[in-house]
């Protein structure tokens, strides 16, 4: 076994200002996006019965988010690549911000599910476009993290919002007239326009344009982004209608679409689940911030893992597989400490999953080709989040209140995107031997 290879102080210095300049503006943008992308799950304790919603027609307005999201996110990350990310993405977050906050004014079904539709199409771009954002300032070898870093928020909005949007609906009904859920919507579209001003004030389009850099370490950075980019060219050349038809790219987008449904189906009923256990609305906001606090720390050990090792399809498998028996496991609702157990893995396997999952597209494709597929396989992808809820919220209906046999399905669909993700991976296997020092040096051996 060859000597571990460390990174050289230049690579150290340029990550370390990576980490703390541009990871933190990711990270409070990702926790405003998926505070008004799933605090409708909390809405739903009291807005169902106003709006009179069934579990059917609840999991379709929850879920019909995403067809608005697929509809136009393709078209988004292309412009996002051509006008930048700081202008594109401010115009992304101050729009869904406002939408988020109209949601408070739906007065029935229709009204619902055509806010939720506009909200996926506000939102549409923002993922894959940070994605790519990352893409074009992260060497490879240390994009799990990265990606890590900035979704950790993501799971960090649920173990901050699940207890504060508990509170909204405990203590804010009757408040001006308007029920705790219209407060819950208008305040929590708050945080997404502060940052909107902050990302449109501070974040930087290239590494070009970063005065936080001294020009060595700018020249380092941009020799190293540019070698692998030829790199990935030479050995897969892709244009933009290449990219969106190949069938590696498509076999993403399924495999994403079952990561999707899992995601969703945890994040739209896990507090009607919860408040099933008998207790009150601020317990389930409490009892929801521990899995999602414990899934922040293990995705950022996971995704270090895998960048520490170079090897990526397996740990994509394997999370997958841990959401699903999640999934299986909270369906216990008479016996709320394995239920409770079951919410813990499914949010750690979901946040593992997509902090590892998005380094197999990006290694396969560079430039517009990369914006468009990755916007391709998010928004066919995210199509299971509407599947996903919208399965269980019927079978639950029809069953007399029973969540088993929809989850059931989305965990079957989990563990073969898993294997269907073992597969796709060793499309890029290549590129993974030279990701890592340690892999090459194994592969020498």
């Amino acid at each position: 076994m060859s000597a571990m290879t460390l990174p050289s102080p230049m690579e150290r210095a340029v990550f370390r200002k990576l980490t703390w300049r541009i990871a933190p503006i990711l990270m409070l943008s990702y926790f405003g996006c998926y505070l008004d992308r799933a605090n409708v799950g909390f809405a739903a304790l009291t807005m169902n019965r106003d709006l009179g919603l069934t579990a059917t027609t609840y999991g379709f307005g929850a879920g019909i988010f995403y067809f608005g999201y697929a509809l136009v996110e393709v078209p988004s990350n292309l412009i996002l690549a051509r006008v930048g990310a700081r202008r594109w993405l401010t115009r992304i977050m101050a729009s869904w911000a406002i939408i988020s906050g109209l949601t408070a004014f739906a007065w029935n079904d229709t009204s619902f599910f055509v806010l939720r539709f506009l909200l996926g199409v506000a939102e549409a771009g923002f993922a894959p476009g940070i994605i790519y954002y990352l893409a074009c300032w992260t060497p490879r070898r240390q994009r799990g993290r990265m990606v890590a870093l900035s979704l950790v928020s993501a799971t960090l909005s649920g173990a901050i919002g699940s207890p504060v949007s508990a509170w909204i609906i405990s203590s804010f009904g009757g408040v001006a007239g308007l029920a705790s859920w219209q407060w819950l919507f208008m305040l929590e579209a708050l945080p997404s326009l502060v940052m909107a001003v902050v990302v449109f004030l501070f974040l930087r389009d290239t590494p070009d344009e970063a005065p936080w850099l001294e020009p060595a370490e700018r020249d380092w950075l941009n020799r190293e982004l540019a070698a692998e980019q030829a790199e990935q060219q030479a050995q897969h050349s892709f244009s933009v209608l290449s990219a969106l038809v190949d069938r590696r790219v498509l076999g993403f987008c399924l495999v994403y679409f079952t990561v999707s449904a899992g995601s969703a189906s945890l994040s739209f009923w896990a507090p009607q689940i919860v408040k099933g256990f008998g207790v009150t609305v601020q317990q389930v906001g409490w009892l929801l911030a521990v899995p999602n606090l414990l899934a922040a720390i293990g995705m950022v050990l996971w995704a270090r893992h895998s960048d520490r090792t170079g090897e990526r399809r397996f740990h994509v498998l394997s999370s997958m597989s841990i959401t699903a028996l999640g999934l299986l496991c909270a369906t216990f609702q008479n016996n709320p400490l394995v239920a409770m157990i079951g919410i813990m893995l499914a949010t750690f396997g979901t946040w593992a999953t997509v902090g590892v999952f998005w380094t197999l597209p990006t290694s396969l494709l560079t430039g517009a080709a990369a914006a468009g597929a990755v916007a391709l396989i998010n928004s066919l992808g995210n199509l299971g989040g509407f599947f996903g809820p919208s399965i269980v919220g019927w079978v639950k209906d029809l069953s007399g209140g029973s969540y088993a046999v929809g989850m059931i399905v989305v965990a079957g669909g989990l563990v073969a995107g898993g294997s269907l993700a073992v597969l796709l991976g060793r499309f890029t296997s290549r590129h993974h031997l030279a990701e890592t020092p340690q892999v090459a040096g194994r592969a020498a051996e």
